[in-house]
């Protein structure tokens, strides 16, 4: 009975861990798609084959991909290196000037509605220790929060939700390309596109907590009105070239 807790307990962690990082997915899935599916409909509106849209869509695929990974690697470690140094800063504080600091506590607490004996309980337990000390310092006074994410973990997720959800729009073309396909290229590829949107729109309700139709419907949306935006450039710029 004590293992399979053991069990539940190490799956529900292990479950936990990587919903941490739902959100690196599902902002890097509407990247990936969005951005692809966008180059797929501005080479078709400029009437490229599909060798070249296949060309394309891998070279915006993987570059972009990269770069956005990059960005949120750098982001994230940016951010754990301005908390780091924060606290370094209330650490020196909290030694160097400790009567100072201690009064910030309990203004802090004052402001809170702690008056009287009861307050100074709580500012000497929060003084009591310099790691809680400093750690209320920067909750409370800096407004700072600590990010225990992994900042490779974050630049891989968003990588990997970035191709695998980007893939989705050059799915069809790349079947065509090797096997054929007798239908729509273009009205297939929406559908499936489409289809993504919809899936990354429902899980990026979990993240933000919102609608879970309004949520599908921005998704959908978003991803529409780009490859609209990029069918017509491409078509315009097709035109004006050729003619």
């Amino acid at each position: 009975m004590e293992h399979h807790e053991e069990v539940l307990h190490h799956q529900s962690h292990s479950f936990s861990r990587y919903q941490d990082y739902l959100g690196e997915f599902v902002y890097g899935g509407i990247d990936g798609s969005v951005t692809t599916f966008a180059v797929v409909a501005g080479s078709v509106g400029a009437g490229l084959d599909s060798a070249i849209i296949i060309i394309l869509g891998f070279a915006n695929l993987f570059a972009d991909g990269f770069a956005m990974s990059i960005g949120a690697y750098l982001s994230t470690r940016s951010e754990q290196d301005n908390y780091e140094k924060h606290k370094r800063v209330e650490y020196y504080e909290v030694e160097a000037f400790p009567a100072a600091e201690r009064q910030e506590v309990e203004e802090i607490y004052r402001q809170k509605g702690f008056e009287g004996e009861l307050l100074q309980q709580v500012v000497d337990v929060i003084t009591a220790d310099k790691d809680r000390w400093v750690d209320v310092m920067m909750k409370e006074e800096l407004h700072m929060m600590q990010d225990g994410k992994s900042a490779f973990r974050v630049g891989l997720v968003t990588y990997i939700s970035f191709i695998l959800i980007g893939l989705i729009p050059l799915s069809l073309y790349v079947w065509d390309y090797v096997w054929g396909f007798a239908g729509n290229l273009f009205l297939g590829t929406s559908i499936l596109t489409s289809l993504g949107f919809v899936i990354v729109g429902f899980l990026k309700t979990y993240v933000t907590e919102t609608n879970r139709l309004k949520g599908i419907a921005e998704t959908l949306l978003l991803g529409v009105l780009a490859a609209l935006v990029s069918y017509y450039v491409g078509d315009f710029l097709e035109q004006v070239i050729n003619h």
